[in-house]
């Protein structure tokens, strides 16, 4: 679990506000949900025969009331969860989208860590391929105003629950006659979740896996003539993509459209966003039965493709820091940094004193546009000394409203 330091949380906010600023603009409105949630919620959406589950989970027991409970390693339950619980399903389909930390015990690596951040977007009540497309274009604009290159889409169909029922029995068959090259971990998901081996990272069995039936020749009627029309959508907005027959992503609960938005430049950990259509899920959590689809992005895997000097940057430096030298200076310098916070200008008073040569190094430091200095001289006047630090100029005496109107030409 990482630290992030002044700079990287500069980049971090401006990253979700433009991610929230994307998702406004195609009616997506914020929900936040507690970071612990019961147990039973994840072990009943994801399945109990994954490696979330299985392996990856934060649990412990609540000692004051003897609940399980888990540091939510997914956005998705809880946000059908809690709109489910507070009647936000009764006839409004929902545009919602989420942003937080959520938790995963794994082996930490480049892209990858046990407390990471994600937003995620859910479209509750929408049945029809429209809106599986929309979050896909959607997620294309946004790559383009990050600036990301690099970065493909891949898409398959799970079908539906038929569809998957016969699909599941021709694997485990299939699987069967090449037990001897099954892992342990492929062996223990053989009868209770023979899809989830499709997923293997493996090498010894990439080749076989790659030659296993595959679920999209299989698809009935409505899911072929659904994922038709995503991708019709897709083309309509040049979106490309591109078919991955062994796309099933790590949870239990999806059906029929699934994607991934992937890159070649962070290693093995090459997802920074995925998602798809989950319809079963609110009437799974005790909702009255729903369609929805959604999908989660990576923050870490995101910010680690945007190189330093985008338009995301580093921190911003003030526009101004001031200087000041004894006690009616200090105050006379509160009073000016006010006025022009009230202006919406970012202004640093210095702290801890010190002489006004030492002041001036700190304000150089800043990265301020212009030190203002503050002595007994200034406050007699009311006006401030104004020393440009980053363009030509000379050192000039202004009164409050002057400054301002300065520090307007350079924000």
């Amino acid at each position: 679990m990482n630290d992030l330091l002044p700079a990287q949380a500069a980049r971090y906010r401006r990253l979700v506000e433009c991610v929230a600023g994307v998702l406004a603009r195609y009616g997506y409105s914020e929900l936040r949900t507690p970071v612990l949630e019961r147990t039973e919620l994840f072990v009943r959406t994801i399945g109990e025969v994954t490696d979330i589950v299985e392996k990856e989970m934060y649990t412990f027991r609540d000692e004051l009331n003897g609940e399980s409970l888990t540091l939510r390693p997914e956005g998705t339950a809880a946000c059908v969860r809690a709109a489910i619980e507070h009647n936000m399903l009764y006839g409004t389909p929902q545009r919602l989208w989420y942003e937080g930390p959520m938790f995963r015990h794994e082996r930490p690596q480049k892209g990858r860590y046990r407390q990471f951040h994600q937003v995620g977007c859910e479209a509750i009540g929408f049945a029809g391929p429209d809106i599986d497309a929309e979050q896909i274009v959607l997620c294309a604009r946004l790559w383009r105003e990050l600036g990301l290159q690099d970065v493909s889409l891949e898409i398959n169909s799970l079908g539906d629950a038929a569809t998957r029922a016969a699909h599941r029995e021709r694997l485990v068959a299939y699987f069967e006659q090449h037990r001897e090259l099954l892992d342990e971990d492929a062996l223990r998901r053989l009868h209770a979740n023979p899809l989830r081996i499709l997923d293997t990272k493996n090498p010894a069995m990439q080749q076989m896996v790659a030659e296993a039936p595959k679920l999209v020749d299989m698809l009935d009627a409505e899911s072929a003539a659904h994922f038709d029309g995503v991708r019709e959508r897709l083309a309509d907005a040049g979106v490309a993509c591109t078919l991955n027959p062994r796309l099933v992503r790590g949870l239990d609960y999806y059906n029929r459209t699934v994607f991934e938005w992937v890159t070649t430049r962070l290693g093995a950990q090459g997802t920074i966003c995925a998602g798809g259509r989950y319809d079963g899920l609110v009437e799974q959590l005790g909702g009255r039965a729903a369609p929805a689809c959604g999908f989660a992005m990576g923050l870490e895997r995101i910010l680690a493709l945007i190189d330093d000097g985008d338009a995301l940057g580093g921190l911003q430096p003030p526009a101004a820091y001031i200087v000041h030298q004894g006690e009616p200076a200090a105050r006379f310098a509160v009073e000016v940094a006010e006025g022009l916070r009230d202006l919406g200008h970012a202004v640093v008073v210095h702290g801890g004193g010190g002489k006004f040569a030492a002041q001036m190094k700190r304000a150089d430091a800043s990265g301020a546009q212009y030190a203002l200095i503050v002595g007994e001289a200034e406050v007699a006047a009311r006006k401030v000394g104004v020393k440009p630090l980053r363009v030509a100029g000379e050192q000039q005496m202004l009164a409050p409203d002057a400054v301002a109107a300065l520090l307007s030409g350079h924000c």
